[in-house]
């Protein structure tokens, strides 16, 4: 149970989406790695939003959850006053592409007026002492658009979304970039591209493979498989989030990115033999699987990160090798069954039920 011990903490930083995927690993860094900073997470907990992720330091002195919206303005602002936030790190978004196909408003809402709401609060709380407090937007390589087969995202790539995620995102970009323009708000912007690990929603292509192969059941891939991404390992992302905040020069923009391009059809068959090797099965077993499905509207053919800013300027390297990332993350689903089946059953909701209601602070 979380400790009602109360103290004036060196620094307060608010992240929101904390209970989410990358989230949820950008807390746990930041919790642990700095026991002297109140780190308050802030999550609406919608589908992709996890308690269960975080049990592991829900206890810590310098946590405290609080659920809420980034859509409420007026909730923003008390937020701000009770705490007096010195940064803020933002994950909150909506973020699978097939969603926002469906239902863009919800990413209009969230993604761009949400982001908004957490700069006017900044404004109004920060005033003008606001040179000593940071807005970080964390996006994503999306908003750059598409690549052929050559060349590679930098900094300087100019936007072009191609779906209503990308294009809310890259909304949410510019109005951060505005309010540091405009009224002198310092912010840091950073890019990344595709995360994969342990406690992503399984409606994301690897931990999807992976629970279709321990089911039996068909492997869905976008057209050929022919569309190609940059993957990096969630724990290094949080690392370089982290190294971002406490070193960039504020008004700047880093590309986060692991070096590890895949097509989808060798990564799903890549998977497929880790997690026949891993559950000791025949080689080739879970590949019979693989079913080609209608290609996505508007599927972006190749996103690829040049991440040599970050790397030259702040020293920052992905540590992690993908045949070890993505070892590690068929092992962690292979034993979180659990997890999975609270998460698709809509259990996990019940954990803040338990854990939290009536007692966030």
């Amino acid at each position: 149970m979380k400790s009602n011990k109360s103290f004036d903490l060196i620094q307060k930083i608010l992240i929101t989406g904390g209970a989410g995927f990358i989230g949820s690993h950008v807390v746990r860094y930041f919790v642990t790695r700095y026991p002297e900073t109140l780190i308050v997470n802030l999550d609406k907990l919608t589908y992709a939003g996890n308690l269960e992720n975080l049990t592991d330091i829900e206890a810590a002195d310098n946590y405290r959850f609080v659920r809420g919206d980034i859509n409420d303005q007026a909730f923003i602002n008390r937020l701000f006053s009770e705490h007096h936030f010195n940064g803020v790190i933002h994950l909150a978004a909506e973020s699978h592409v097939d969603r926002s196909i469906l239902n863009p408003m919800s990413f209009i809402e969230t993604n761009i007026i949400g982001t908004v709401n957490l700069l006017n609060a900044c404004r109004v709380a920060w005033g003008k002492d606001a040179a000593n407090h940071l807005f970080y937007q964390i996006s994503t390589d999306e908003v750059y658009g598409s690549l052929g087969a050559e060349g590679y995202f930098t900094e300087e790539t100019p936007y072009d979304p191609q779906s209503p995620y990308s294009a809310s995102k890259a909304g949410a970009d510019h109005f951060v970039r505005a309010y540091g323009n405009t009224y002198n708000l310092p912010y840091v912007i950073s890019n990344c591209s595709n995360n994969y690990g342990p406690n992503q929603f399984p409606e994301k292509l690897i931990p999807l493979i992976i629970r279709n192969i321990t089911r039996n059941k068909p492997l869905p891939v976008y057209g050929k498989g022919e569309n190609i991404r940059d993957w990096l390992y969630v724990e290094d992302h949080a690392a370089a989030i982290d190294t971002v905040f406490h070193h960039a020069k504020p008004g700047s923009t880093y590309n986060i990115g692991g070096n590890n391009e895949w097509k989808n059809i060798d990564l799903v068959r890549k998977i497929c033999d880790l997690t026949d090797d891993l559950l000791d099965r025949k080689p080739g077993t879970a590949q019979k699987l693989i079913t080609f499905v209608k290609d996505r509207a508007g599927h972006d053919l190749r996103y690829a990160i040049d991440a040599s800013k970050i790397s030259n300027e702040l020293g920052w390297k992905p540590a992690t090798t993908f045949e070890s990332g993505l070892r590690k993350t068929i092992r962690w689903y292979l034993a979180n069954t659990e997890w999975l089946k609270h998460v698709l059953s809509g259990e996990y909701e019940r954990y803040y039920e338990q854990q939290y209601s009536g007692r966030e602070s």
